[in-house]
């Protein structure tokens, strides 16, 4: 029987959990998981068929933006939610919101519709995003976590891969609803799967709260935030009045919720969380290799289109190497963390790796041949896995299991906001320096009208981000990591 114990005291008992249980567990996690990470991809390629079949195509943006806002502002909600309520409780809950928003979007008559059913599929994809980790390590120590990042590494590559493919394959040969559809077995098979053995997860009496009125703060700036940035450059001018006035209304936001964190009883993210130094260096580290790698993502295939005249296709096949990197670069951290005593020194030598690719590919933009860009590609790749193990490994063993969703919800919430600013960020460098971005742009591009200059700029964008996290990484204090036999006698919340 394992004892759990809560700091106000209070303890609870439960049946020891097995390896194959825990390995059931994750598997479940992982697959909620899949589940949200596939509709950050599976959508595009789908939505010129969506416009057509559902009219009022100028609103197709809303379909991803939808879906991006409430999925990013939510995570570190979830993270408190899970701390106050259970594990096993949340991520039911966000399971079942992610499957309404599903089946709202399957049966979507009309635009609107979809819209809402997409931004209703965010709110519990961006507790999936954070509570799967979050479960991972309620289950795993910090010593032997690390090898679970090429599982959550993995996940995001499968989805990476298999999205686009799904997404295309069902719009043009069955029905751009099986999109939606094709969660609601999923789900299902998910919630069965991790039903029972979270059960055994010890349950904590509480007489915490949530604070709504941090959350809503919270939430309302983050969106304002990120429909400024994708609309920025695109929709508007970055220097519109339009832009310029999201942007000033989030600040206001962001200095309320800075208020309130300090003023509120008990604030939706510890202070205690924010003022630990590991945290606050390690969830910005993330932001910024993120902002490099998801920008990276977005514009290789548009720049193998340009350079080296490959199809969409084509240029989709060429980011396996960026994609089967990042994963093998997980792994191979995640397998050298518990030998190393300077467990930080792993991502100081893969952000080093990143920057050295990344350099060399501005340099060589325009002039390389593909063998050689695959080559850099997957170095890039497997210097930025090899960070990912590293930081949330970091982050989590800074904190006490008490505060482990709040920890890892912050840390879920930057990474995605990272990944959204850096691609807004490199589409202005892309604009600035005359890369036209929609649809005839990409065209153009593939026909070899565009110079290679701006993506020299975009890859010297993504190696200053690299350099930045490297001194960040650098400011980052190295405890020692927890092992199996403090982690045993630390609480499991539930």
């Amino acid at each position: 029987m394992n004892e759990a114990r809560h700091p106000s005291g209070t303890s609870a008992t439960a049946p020891a959990l097995s390896e194959q249980e825990k390995n059931v567990i994750i598997g479940g996690v992982l697959l909620s998981m899949l589940l949200a990470a596939l509709d950050q991809t599976i959508v595009a390629p789908a939505m010129p068929t969506i416009g057509h079949a559902l009219g009022h195509a100028d609103y197709l943006p809303w379909v991803v933006t939808g879906y991006l806002l409430t999925a990013t502002a939510m995570a570190p909600l979830y993270g408190k939610i899970s701390d106050v309520h259970g594990r096993r409780t949340t991520i039911f809950a966000a399971i079942v919101i992610f499957l309404i928003g599903s089946l709202v979007s399957a049966l979507a008559p009309n635009m609107l519709t979809l819209i809402v059913g997409r931004a209703v599929q965010g709110l519990g994809g961006g507790g999936l995003f954070a509570l799967s980790q979050t479960v991972i390590g309620d289950l795993v120590p910090p010593r032997e976590r690390a090898r679970y990042a090429a599982w959550i590494s993995g996940t995001w590559a499968v989805a990476s891969i298999a999205g686009p493919l799904l997404g295309g394959t069902f719009a043009e040969h069955l029905h751009w609803s099986l999109i939606f559809w094709i969660n609601i077995p999923l789900g299902i098979v998910a919630l069965a799967i991790i039903n029972n053995p979270l059960k055994k997860l010890p349950r904590v009496a509480r007489t915490h709260s949530i604070d709504a009125a941090g959350a809503t703060l919270l939430v309302a700036a983050t969106s304002l935030l990120l429909l400024a940035l994708n609309w920025g450059g695109s929709t508007y001018p970055w220097l519109s009045p339009e832009i310029l006035g999201l942007l000033a209304c989030s600040v206001v936001l962001w200095a309320l919720f800075a208020l309130r964190l300090r003023h509120a009883a008990e604030p939706l993210i510890s202070l205690e969380v924010l003022a630990d130094p590991v945290v606050r260096w390690g969830t910005i580290a993330i932001f910024l290799v993120q902002a490099a790698n998801v920008g990276l993502s977005v514009y290789l295939p548009v720049y193998v289109q340009s350079a080296h005249g490959l199809t969409a296709g084509g240029s989709g096949m060429a980011m396996l190497g960026l994609l089967l990197g990042t994963v093998f670069g997980a792994t191979t951290s995640g397998r050298a963390i518990p030998r190393f005593t300077h467990y930080k020194r792993i991502a100081l030598v893969g952000g080093v790796l990143s920057l050295v690719c990344l350099a060399a590919l501005a340099a060589v933009a325009g002039r390389s041949s593909l063998v050689v860009l695959e080559l850099l590609t997957i170095g890039v790749g497997f210097g930025t896995g090899m960070t990912f193990p590293v930081t949330t490994v970091s982050v989590q063993n800074a904190v006490d299991q008490a505060h482990l969703g709040v920890a890892t919800g912050l840390l879920t919430f930057l990474r995605s906001l990272g990944g959204a600013l850096g691609v807004a960020a490199l589409g202005a460098i892309a604009l600035g320096n005359g890369l036209p971005l929609g649809g005839e742009g990409v065209q153009a591009a593939a026909a070899g009208a565009a110079s290679a200059m701006p993506f020299a700029y975009i890859f010297i964008a993504c190696a200053l981000a690299m350099a930045l996290s490297l001194v960040v990484y650098h400011l980052m204090p190295e405890r020692p990591l927890r092992g199996r036999a403090e982690s045993e006698i630390a609480a499991v919340v539930e």
